[in-house]
């Protein structure tokens, strides 16, 4: 086992993981939808304004805690078990709206060749909005763990605007 000077520190989310969630969770939701969409009930919409509202929240989360770090006048410091509880919410977050991307969009791109009937058209326009609702959050879950990063250090001066 090697010595590693990051070792046990959490590592910032890359690409490969939420792209793979995204593929394999679309891939997963095309075949079941395309297999037993005449037996699933009719998607609810009420996941479109959770998942933008979890997103919302999580953007300013991110702003505050970004002026908060880089302790921009006027700010209090966080408490650094407060950062690592957000950088936790900022990954199972990365987590939730990559399955969701990839359920829905599966989902959705199923449904394109039924639109002509009126369920599956409504289905297919609930899938878009949720998936599009699963961006946004999975651009909020990303600036608020980017957001957690503590500054280089002539990054941290004060009175430099950020």
């Amino acid at each position: 086992m090697r010595n590693d000077d990051h070792e046990g520190s959490v590592r910032p989310t890359g690409w490969r993981l939420p792209l793979g969630v995204i593929i394999g969770a679309g891939l997963v939701s095309a075949l079941l939808t395309n297999a037993f969409y005449g037996s699933l009930p009719i998607l609810p919409w009420t996941m479109i304004p959770t998942l933008a509202l979890l997103a919302l929240g999580e953007g300013i989360a991110a702003y505050h805690t970004r002026r908060r770090i880089r302790r921009v006048p006027g700010t209090e410091p966080i408490e650094a078990l407060a950062a690592a509880r957000l950088v936790a919410l900022a990954k199972a977050s990365v987590l939730l709206a990559s399955l969701a991307i990839g359920i829905f969009g599966g989902f959705a791109l199923t449904l394109l060749d039924r639109l002509h009937a009126p369920a599956a058209s409504g289905d297919a326009l609930t899938a878009a909005g949720t998936l599009a609702a699963g961006a946004f959050l999975l651009a909020a879950a990303l600036f608020l763990e980017y957001a957690c990063r503590v500054p280089d250090d002539e990054d941290s001066d004060p009175s430099r605007p950020v």
